[in-house]
């Protein structure tokens, strides 16, 4: 749980995990240089129970770092995100770790996903078919940290989060989905409060710069070699959000928007390139 000024819900978020029917757990608590009373809530914590571990960084990290650093600190063998301002319900932990069970070769899930058409959940998809799902049939590489759990050795083998704001859990399930399966599970399991303190209410007033910042994800995965697609798949992904760019281009530009017009030239331009370069290395 990493913490930076939510003394308004951070109890919340507590009680929701000591209240879960799983009680082999640590709960660590690493809290990003708060102005607010939202140390002195967690200490109160860790003073009864012994479950809980509470960090204080020395310097203020941000969110994606400071997730990185809790997960360094860590010493369980599976990781959990509960943000300091959300929840999870009492089975949710157990059932998180009931799915997971069933496949050891998964190295991380995620749930709050609403239900496929082709099976039941839990449903574990290889590197290929993660893909594939998010690509072409319903996104699965959206979710938050909060719908996640992942295996410490599978965060230890990607190196954690980037330190990119908003898309870096994207990034994450992009790579993660390289190397491993994932196993996909319902909703049910968390609630994610939303409230307008939250970062992304602020990238919300402004979609272009998140739209850019998640099309570089995109783009970084397709020209990995270690992307679990074909090349004409990728292609086809490509020309997909090339077009999209281009739209979106064209709707600027008749609003006379010419610096968001702009933006989205160069990235349909990047999937070109990407196109280009995936067909050059076949």
């Amino acid at each position: 749980m990493t913490t930076y000024n939510r003394e308004k819900y951070v109890s919340f978020a507590i009680e929701s995990v000591l209240g879960s029917t799983c009680n082999d757990f640590e709960l660590l608590i690493v809290d990003d240089c708060s102005t607010d009373g939202t140390v002195e809530i967690a200490r109160r914590y860790e003073q009864k129970d012994s479950r809980i571990r509470v960090v204080v960084n020395e310097k203020n990290l941000g969110d994606y770092p400071n997730r990185n650093r809790a997960a360094s600190l860590a010493r369980g063998y599976y990781l959990k995100y509960v943000d300091a301002d959300d929840y999870i319900y009492p089975t949710g932990l157990q059932t998180l770790i009931d799915m997971m069970s069933r496949y050891p070769e998964a190295g991380y899930g995620l749930c709050s996903l609403l239900q496929l058409r082709n099976a039941p959940f839990p449903l574990c998809l290889s590197p290929t078919e993660a893909y594939r799902q998010h690509f072409f049939c319903s996104p699965i590489f959206h979710k938050a940290p909060l719908s996640s759990i992942i295996k410490k050795s599978a965060w230890d083998a990607v190196g954690g989060f980037s330190k990119e704001k908003m898309v870096s859990d994207a990034d994450m399930w992009h790579r993660l989905s390289m190397q491993f399966d994932v196993v996909l599970m319902p909703l049910g399991i968390v609630w994610y409060r939303q409230h307008d303190d939250q970062e992304v209410s602020d990238l919300l007033r402004a979609p272009v710069h998140y739209a850019m910042r998640y099309d570089a994800v995109v783009q970084r995965a397709l020209s990995s070699e270690n992307a679990p697609l074909t090349v004409e798949e990728k292609q086809d992904i490509c020309n997909r959000f090339r077009r999209m760019s281009v739209r979106q281009m064209i709707k600027n530009l008749v609003r006379g928007r010419l610096k968001e017009a702009s933006l989205y030239a160069s990235n349909a331009l990047a999937f070109g390139r990407i196109c280009t370069e995936v067909a050059g290395r076949a």
